[in-house]
């Protein structure tokens, strides 16, 4: 990701939170280069395990040109995919958490390498998240492709 582009996705994470400005000045001053921000506004959050995860990206990958942002935890256990707001309160899948009002994530600078948490795709600036609906499809046919392996 060019800094253009790094800049614009930076100036969407931002852009829920009260002073912008300053969640952005303490990010890129954060030796950790994360920093927390609410799910629930642009976004929500759906986190599922990297056995499904990683499938799951392959598949979306083949459907979609571009998935929305997706994020890999601390250790790789865990994938955050971004969709939007409001799913989280209409999410029924089991084995899946979702994050939406009221929760907080970590979230890693875009660009720049991170002690754990890291974009696997990045925010590109524009706000395209991944559609719940496509994410399902893509998550039921990777859990196919594990039960048949």
């Amino acid at each position: 990701m060019g800094s253009a582009g790094a800049k614009s996705a930076v100036d969407w994470l931002v852009s829920v939170v009260p002073d912008p400005e300053g969640c952005r000045w303490e990010w890129e001053r954060n030796p950790l280069g994360v920093t927390l921000l609410p799910a629930g506004r642009l976004w929500d959050v759906l986190i599922i395990g990297a056995r499904l995860g990683y499938p799951t990206l392959d598949v979306l990958h083949r459907m979609v040109d571009r998935p929305g942002p997706v994020l890999a935890d601390f250790g790789d256990a865990r994938m955050g995919f971004l969709v939007p707001p409001g799913t989280a309160e209409r999410w029924l899948g089991t084995g899946v958490r979702a994050a939406g009002r009221g929760t907080w994530i970590v979230v890693p600078y875009p660009g720049r390498p991170t002690g754990g948490v890291r974009w696997l795709v990045p925010p590109d600036g524009t706000g395209h998240l991944t559609d719940p609906v496509v994410l399902e499809l893509a998550m039921h046919e990777a859990a196919a492709r594990i039960a048949g392996d």
